[in-house]
């Protein structure tokens, strides 16, 4: 059975990213899905940036070497690190027991938003390895950063997650569905492509709804 864990970073209540990050667990369950689903939001419940504790915790984990996620407790010895730990813990549980990691998230100025980087910094130490486990991420951009696109070099939000899951995590399979031009639909400037960006999400939901069947797996 999959373990899907769930995280939405979007600050809109209704936006595009949460809309796709839905749909696809909406085909993962009609397909058949008997495991576990857990769900964060990072915007509505704030991941705490790391501290000063949280550094102590990571300097202890390279003192000591330890590469095994699941015996980090004993590494905070100190009112500071054991403060950061009551933090992590519950955030790192959630990866660990997860085979599958859905995040949906928009595109904040050419990047991701401070919410899903804090809950990243919270769940990253030194040397660790995901490597069993797949990411899927599902995104809106405000406008088009597809191969080809003028913008395509701006594109610091693919490019940092899928290097950052494979530098950090060991994870190298990871999946990017992304809808395009969701300014078109708010900006007056760009309303000569609503009609892109419509066809740009309903690509993407097809996308979503055929990986939800293939991840029940």
């Amino acid at each position: 059975m999959t373990h899907l864990l769930h995280l939405d970073a979007s600050a809109r209540p209704t936006s595009v990213s949460r809309g796709l990050g839905a749909e696809f667990v909406q085909s993962w369950r009609a397909a058949g899905a008997t495991g576990t689903y857990t769900y964060r939001d990072l915007a509505a419940q704030p991941t705490p940036f790391i501290d000063a504790g949280w550094t102590e915790l990571c300097d202890a984990v390279l003192a000591a070497g330890r590469t095994d996620l699941h015996r980090l407790a004993d590494l905070a010895t100190t009112p500071a690190a054991k403060a950061a730990w009551r933090i992590v813990e519950p955030l790192l549980a959630e990866v660990l027991a997860a085979d599958v990691i859905l995040i949906g998230t928009p595109m904040y100025n050419y990047s991701i938003p401070a919410a899903l980087k804090a809950w990243l910094d919270q769940v990253t130490f030194p040397r660790m390895s995901l490597g069993q486990r797949r990411f899927v991420v599902v995104s809106a951009r405000g406008g088009a950063y597809s191969p080809g696109a003028p913008k395509v070099a701006f594109d610091y939000q693919e490019r940092y997650l899928r290097d950052f899951f494979a530098g950090h995590f060991a994870v190298t399979d990871t999946t990017f569905v992304h809808a395009e031009l969701a300014n078109a639909v708010q900006d007056p400037n760009l309303a000569h492509l609503r009609e892109a960006h419509e066809t740009s999400l309903i690509a993407a939901k097809a996308r979503v709804r055929e990986l939800a069947v293939e991840y029940v797996r």
